[in-house]
């Protein structure tokens, strides 16, 4: 039994400093791709919520006849900041405004939440209002919405375009949200 001896089979501390250094090296290596990875899905699942909301609206229009309006509202009128988020609403009476017209309330059909506190979205109007033929109403010809995550210029900005007889498409260039 002279000959036994118990050998322990374990990591060096050299060996093991010396792994620890070369994961954080590769995590220092990958992390901003990571970050551009995240930015782009991100600004993806907005753009896509966005858009199913705009076509949620013209549906609902054409479906039941009435005009439905989508904006981000500020107590019961449309303000202008998009990145608080926004809502559908059924707009019996005054464009852009809830009220009551004549007993018929407005109703509102779906609320977005806020956006990342650290992106923008940028659009040139207060509202988007559809009308019972899903055309968009006012003066609106055209119009584009952008999404832009972390800055107000990000290669990984998403826009979506809403044209008058309102189709609404993703555009093909990204632009800005100035």
């Amino acid at each position: 039994m002279k000959g036994l001896k118990k050998r322990i089979r374990a990591f060096t501390l050299v060996e093991l400093i010396v792994t620890i250094a070369v994961a954080a090296i590769l995590i220092i290596i990958a992390a901003p791709s990571f970050t551009a990875f995240y930015e782009n899905a991100r600004s993806d699942a907005a753009i896509r919520n966005i858009q199913q909301s705009l076509q949620l609206a013209r549906n609902q229009a054409i479906s039941y006849g009435v005009v439905v309006t989508v904006c981000p509202l500020n107590g019961n009128t449309c303000g202008t900041d998009w990145r608080n988020g926004f809502s559908v609403f059924i707009d019996n009476g005054t464009l852009a405004t809830i009220d009551s017209t004549n007993g018929v309330d407005d109703k509102v059909i779906k609320v977005i939440d806020a956006f990342n506190s650290n992106d923008f979205v940028s659009y040139d109007e207060n509202s988007i209002s559809f009308s019972p033929d899903g055309l968009t109403t006012g003066a609106l010809t055209s119009g584009r919405i952008s999404y832009c995550p972390g800055s107000k210029s990000n290669e990984n900005t998403k826009t979506i375009e809403i044209i008058r007889s309102g189709k609404i498409r993703f555009a093909g260039t990204a632009t800005s949200c100035s």
